[in-house]
């Protein structure tokens, strides 16, 4: 590995970050926001160390796979330190740990929040969690190998590394195109409900920081109420439609764009994941009926909607305190944390795509014991699944119950009863962001302590990155070979 290009590239990546920092100003100046210095001094220290680290290193022409699993995740590690600074420096969140943690949760786009009260933080602020939930929903190093010709070579190893699913679609041969053509189809959308959203009655603001929430699953609202308090069915109705968009697969909706109907039908995982959310929805609505916890099947019909595409598509958008409705609802929606959205959306979670595969693969290794001389495969879409993907979904599974296991007996050893526990890890690991009991969706993470916060900080990051790119940098093979950076200032003598 090449010390010298993952210091450049990721110098690149912090002086971008550092850039956006500026865009909450205008609206500090605009509602008489005095958080507008801390984005001063924030944006300054992300330029000079970006700076730094762009004038110091010298990038080779080829980026690795091991280049491109280090740039991935310091990238996303200083994004978040990056985006802790206005919070700190500003005063709302005077604990670093707890900055790192809101601005972990708003670019892993988890929704997670220390927050007790959410609109003392003004509207600068509130506008940065919003910021951070849209660019890494899409993904900061899609978007810069977007608009960042740099990073244009061998990008193809940063697009594997950061998107999620067992497999990547290339809409284009060059890469940044790829890139380009999925942050157009995500901003198109993001015009889409914003436009909408003011139409149904919410003001600019909102309505921008509500749709960067929504296309990114992330769930950061600008009211403690979260989406309950507007009191609006229409609202609801139209974050429900956008966030169902949103745990798609964009390539489908790339391909809707450019008048491939068939593309949408033909697809397996997409068929599973609007049946898996419907099903749950009839469920948890009856259930509630008959609980009582309604008034109409029309009420109960629509909270059961926003909070099951909610929860499976990770946005974590509330209407409802769902650790008050009945046992069978909350083991729904636990499960439904597990699954996530389509491989290839904003969604996180395991992937629709992995559990239909596995569920396939299940059925297949049963009908092998019954016809032992059987020549069938694992087939998605009409097509044979090659068995190397299979394996690897299954070593994704082993690992993510690996790191699941692990963090819980962590956060419960520092203190967390097990039910939090065990829902604080669910929440974070897949990026989803309420839990139940004391991180429960009328709480928050406030009364965690510090180490809890950074275990859960962790979970975070490594189910933003699907695992394995965080996982490789703690082998030990991977770091050897390490070639020393070329410095700026040694160039001329190599």
């Amino acid at each position: 590995m090449r010390l010298g290009t993952v210091g450049a590239l990721i110098g690149w990546l912090i002086i971008f970050l550092s850039l956006a920092l500026l865009t909450p100003i205008p609206f500090c100046l605009y509602y008489g926001d005095r958080s507008w210095a801390a984005f001063l001094v924030s944006s300054a220290l992300g330029l000079v160390a970006g700076g730094g680290l762009v004038w110091a290193f010298v990038p080779e022409k080829e980026i690795g796979h091991r280049e491109g699993f280090a740039i991935v995740t310091f990238s996303w590690a200083a994004a978040a330190v990056i985006g802790a600074f206005p919070y700190y420096f500003s005063g709302a969140i005077p604990g670093f740990a707890d900055a790192l943690f809101e601005s972990m949760s708003g670019f892993t786009t988890t929704g997670s929040t220390i927050l007790r009260e959410v609109e003392v933080l003004g509207h600068g602020l509130l506008f940065w969690r919003s910021l951070t939930h849209w660019l890494g929903g899409m993904g900061i190093i899609v978007l810069s190998l977007a608009i960042l010709p740099i990073l244009g070579i061998g990008g193809m190893q940063l697009f594997q590394a950061e998107m999620p699913g067992p497999t990547k679609d290339r809409l284009a041969p060059r890469i940044q195109d790829t890139a380009r053509i999925l942050w157009g189809v995500y901003l198109v959308m993001t015009v889409a409900e914003v436009v909408l959203l003011m139409l149904a009655g919410m003001d600019f603001f909102d309505a921008v920081c509500h749709s960067f929430a929504t296309l990114a699953t992330g769930g950061f609202s600008t009211h403690t109420a979260s989406v309950a308090y507007f009191q609006n069915s229409w609202i609801e109705w139209i974050i429900i439609f956008f966030m169902i968009l949103a745990g798609i697969n964009f390539t489908l909706h790339y391909r809707l764009f450019t008048g491939d109907f068939r593309s949408w039908w033909r697809s397996e995982e997409l068929r599973f994941y609007l049946a898996g959310g419907v099903l749950a929805t009839v469920v948890i609505c009856c259930a509630n009926m008959w609980g009582g916890i309604h008034d109409s099947w029309g009420e109960g019909f629509r909270i059961a909607s926003f909070q099951v595409w909610a929860i499976v598509t990770t946005t974590g958008f509330g209407t409802a305190d769902f650790d008050l409705w009945a046992p069978l609802c909350k083991v729904i929606l636990i499960s439904l944390m597990f699954l996530g959205g389509m491989a290839g959306s904003t969604a996180g979670g395991i992937k629709q795509v992995r559990i239909l595969l596995f569920g396939k693969f299940t059925r297949f290794q049963i009908k092998k014991l019954i016809h032992p001389r059987s020549v069938d495969a694992v087939k998605l879409d009409g097509r044979r699944v090659h068995p190397d993907i299979v394996q690897a979904i299954l070593g994704y599974l082993s690992l993510y119950l690996s790191v699941f296991v692990a963090a819980t007996l962590l956060v419960t050893g520092l203190g967390l009863d097990m039910v939090s526990g065990a829902t604080a890890v669910i929440a974070t690991l897949n990026n989803v962001g309420p839990g139940l009991g004391t991180v429960g969706p009328a709480r928050n993470f406030a009364d965690l302590s510090d180490p809890t916060k950074l275990v859960l900080t962790f979970c975070m990051l490594a189910g933003r990155l699907e695992l394995y790119t965080v996982a490789v940098l703690f082998v030990p093979s991977y770091w050897k070979g390490v070639h020393g950076p070329a410095w700026r200032w040694s160039k001329g003598k190599r």
